[in-house]
């Protein structure tokens, strides 16, 4: 596995290939556009979509979890994709068993009643300020402040020979901001155009690797 470590005002983000980010001083993970329930939402209406996609965001959410152990979980929007359904049981059994302080900076999807969140003693902000950063869902510029954001779902598409391409999420680094790639399965991604002053670090199987 292959992780790449950016130093960000004189703060240690890494990179991880599951498309979530660890900020080492304040030991905080980020994890963005997870869209729990999108599985359960698309097979009530009859898509295709494997059974067991339903589990496989729970058990990368474990993982990583376990992985870094983090003080806190910040999810940066779009945690469910729409109205509560049977998915959000196993995410009520899976913050119980995780035991971590959880922050929430609501998405666009996020409609599911505050109530439920306080519930769980998840703390839904519309944004945080924290140290150097801006924790939003949206991609913002701010003066005086580097934004991480979600939201876009970014990727990057790589041209090889012929007319063979290839379509890699990506975290999105600007001169201000820097875009978390969706973490959850059955997502989809959007392609962002980079600039000569970007940074795109493109995930593969089990690298994160810059463009």
């Amino acid at each position: 596995m292959t992780t790449q470590i950016l130093t960000i005002s004189e703060q240690q983000l890494e990179l991880h290939p599951s498309g979530v980010m660890f900020w080492y001083e304040e030991k905080v993970l980020l994890i963005s556009d997870v869209h729990l329930g999108k599985v359960s939402h698309f097979r009530k209406y009859g898509a295709a979509v494997p059974q067991q996609a339903i589990h496989q965001n729970f058990e990368m959410l474990q993982q990583t979890l376990l992985h870094f152990q983090p003080k806190t979980i910040c999810f940066l929007g779009d945690l469910f994709h729409s109205s509560l359904n049977r998915e959000w049981l196993l995410f009520e059994q899976w913050v119980k068993k995780a035991g971590v302080k959880m922050i929430l900076i609501a998405g666009n999807h996020d409609i599911i009643s505050p109530l439920k969140y306080e519930a769980l003693g998840i703390d839904l902000r519309k944004e945080l300020v924290w140290g150097p950063f801006l924790l939003t869902h949206y991609p913002e510029e701010r003066e005086g402040l580097f934004n991480l954001s979600g939201h876009i779902h970014p990727a990057v598409k790589l041209k090889g020979h012929g007319r063979q391409s290839l379509r890699l999420p990506c975290f999105f680094r600007s001169r201000h901001q820097l875009i978390l790639p969706a973490f959850g399965t059955f997502t989809g991604s959007h392609i962002l155009t980079k600039n000569k002053e970007d940074e795109v670090y493109a995930i593969a199987d089990a690298e994160v690797i810059k463009i």
